[in-house]
This record gives C-alpha cells, sequence and structure tokens, in this order.
C-alpha cells in the first residue's frame, strides 16, 4: 500500500503542479488503534510556484483525491498550513509527530517539530481535545450499542487534554504514550480488553456501553474543564512563520 499511496501523491504533484513537503499517515494507524479494514488516511503539506501566490486569481489552498473504502488522501497548502499552525490547530501538529511518514522531501516538516514547543498554545490545545473528546462521549457513547471505534475517539483527546494540563507540553500523537498517565489499573484493562478486539474487528463492530470507563470519561472531562482556564493563553506573531513560507514556496 505504501508505493500506492506514493504513486498516488506523484500523481497530485503533476496534475495540480504542486510540490508536496511532507506527506504522513494522519487516522487510527498513526494513532495505533487500527482495525484490519481501516483505511489510510493519508495527509500532506504543499507548496505552488510563486507566481500562484502572487496572482489575484484565487487558488485553492486544499488539494485531494475522492475518498473511497480504502483511500483518503488530501492536503494543504503550505500558507494554510502555517496560519494553522500559528492557531495550534491539533490536526497539523499530530500530523508532524506521525509515525508513518510517505514522504519527506524538504526540511518544512523537521523545522516545524522544533517550533512546535513554542508556538503550541496550552490553552488552544487542551480546550480543542476536551471538546472532541466531550462531544464523542456525550453523543455518541450512550445508546444500547455504540460503535467499539468510538471509544478510543474519545479516549484519545481526553488522554491529550489531560497530558497538555498535566505536562504542560505538546501532547504525543500516538494512544500508548498518553496511555501511560492513567494510573487506574482497572481503567487499563478495560482499554487493553477493548484494544484486543478492535484488533480483531472491522469498523462497524459495535459493543454495549463500558460503564466503568463511560464515568471515568466523565470524570477526567469535568475536571479537565474546570483546569483548563488555568493554561496560559499563548499567542505569536507571524513574523517567524513568513520567513518559513518563503523559503519553501518554488
Amino acid at each position: 500500500m505504501r508505493e500506492i499511496i506514493k504513486l498516488k501523491l506523484d500523481e497530485l504533484e503533476q496534475t495540480e503542479n504542486i510540490k508536496i513537503l511532507y506527506a504522513c499517515e494522519s487516522g487510527s494507524r498513526a494513532w495505533g488503534f487500527a482495525s484490519p479494514d481501516s483505511d489510510f488516511d493519508v495527509r500532506f503539506i504543499y507548496s505552488r510556484n510563486i507566481d500562484q501566490y502572487l496572482s489575484i486569481r484565487d487558488v485553492s489552498d486544499v488539494v485531494g483525491l475522492p475518498v473511497n473504502e480504502v483511500l483518503d488522501i488530501g492536503g494543504w497548502d503550505i500558507k494554510k498550513a502555517l496560519k494553522l499552525f500559528l492557531k495550534s490547530n491539533g490536526p497539523l501538529y499530530e500530523w508532524l509527530q506521525s509515525p508513518i511518514v510517505y514522504s519527506e522531501n524538504s526540511g518544512l516538516a523537521a523545522e516545524l517539530r522544533s517550533l512546535m514547543p513554542r508556538y503550541f498554545s496550552l490553552r488552544a490545545g487542551a480546550n480543542h481535545y476536551l471538546s472532541m473528546a466531550y462531544h464523542t462521549l456525550t453523543e455518541d457513547l450512550q445508546a444500547e450499542q455504540v460503535k467499539l471505534k468510538r471509544y478510543f475517539y474519545a479516549l484519545r483527546p481526553a488522554l491529550a487534554c489531560m497530558w497538555v494540563l498535566i505536562n504542560k507540553e505538546v501532547p504525543p500523537m500516538e494512544f500508548e504514550p498518553l496511555r501511560t498517565i492513567i494510573k487506574e489499573q482497572e481503567i487499563q484493562e478495560a482499554i487493553a480488553e477493548l484494544m484486543e478486539r478492535k484488533q480483531a474487528s472491522d469498523e462497524k463492530q459495535l459493543v454495549p456501553p463500558v460503564t466503568i470507563l463511560n464515568n471515568w470519561l466523565a470524570d477526567q472531562l469535568k475536571w479537565c474543564k474546570q483546569e483548563v482556564s488555568s493554561l496560559p493563553a499563548d499567542r505569536n506573531d507571524t513574523t517567524e512563520l513568513d520567513e518559513v513560507f518563503r523559503r519553501y514556496i518554488l
């Protein structure tokens, strides 16, 4: 599949007249809890010719291929990506930490990784993950039967929010490092059981609600909501990122 993905990225470079600066896996395969039938969520950052940035004609800042059951490939223009980096966009900060990299033909990703500790807003990041976890818990995990995968879509952002609050830093993208902050053995055991089932089940697998996890998530998210306002709301100007932008346009 890696070769197919590389071919698709090469195809996009040719048809869209872009240069892909960085491409990675962004979904459950990178998070560490893929099912056997999980699709491939490929995300990338690209640049265009400098003349297109100086044109009065609007050009899309998003490029991708039609989504199918196996591949979901899409990317952001470097200008869009840098604006979102400035705002501590959670998905972008995760892309830069992905353990599955398909293309890194420039120094952009490494440069942004070095800037992450300074540019990451603890409050913005924590609020992003708190919102994700809360909506998944309250909207997807309250029925008589729920999708197994939705537990991980609640647990991962909840743990990321807790990580920000406890460690005051960018949270890891992968689920296993995030799990290290859980001290309750019964919660670890419940997660391990769900993980084992997910790795052997398809994406549509339904399970009864896991009461111990629902209660734990509700408690942790209540604590997160109380604590998040104490985090600093850092703001950075664009000067340094403007220089990064100018270095990587064609």
